[in-house]
């Protein structure tokens, strides 16, 4: 059956978030959902998407492994960690995040809870025009 097997690409997703320093693609297939977030280098999350999600913290699960450069994560309770090229990730909701050093961070992740909340927002005003500086924009 079609549904037994099911193929989509990230080049074409089905949604594309874009915001300050960054962006979320999304593909959904079926109830499995894959987003990779392309953050620049500067991006930090209590700067660029703290006023689209409008908590304190991201309070977001994420679940997935970063594909290139460098992410650094602090949890509110004050521990931090950092991922590289390579690194699988569970990050619980109640944290910050930034972009380490001068490369774009490419992260693959597998929540739903992600693909459905990470920098989404019905207003559409506050999501910036960054697309073309975008790598593959």
């Amino acid at each position: 059956m079609a549904e037994d097997l099911q193929r989509k690409n990230l080049d074409s997703p089905d949604e594309t978030r874009t915001f300050d320093q960054g962006r979320s693609q999304v593909v959904t297939l079926g109830d499995f959902a894959v987003t990779r977030n392309i953050l620049l280098p500067g991006w930090k999350w209590s700067e660029h998407i703290k006023p689209i999600a409008q908590t304190d913290s991201c309070q977001v699960k994420h679940t997935g492994y970063v594909v290139s450069g460098r992410l650094a994560v602090a949890m509110d309770d004050g521990s931090e960690e950092e991922f590289g090229a390579g690194d699988a990730y569970v990050i619980s909701p109640g944290h910050d995040a930034w972009v380490v050093g001068d490369e774009a961070c490419v992260a693959v992740d597998v929540s739903s809870e992600t693909a459905e909340k990470f920098a989404k927002e019905e207003d559409k005003g506050l999501l910036g025009k960054a697309k073309d500086k975008m790598p593959g924009g």
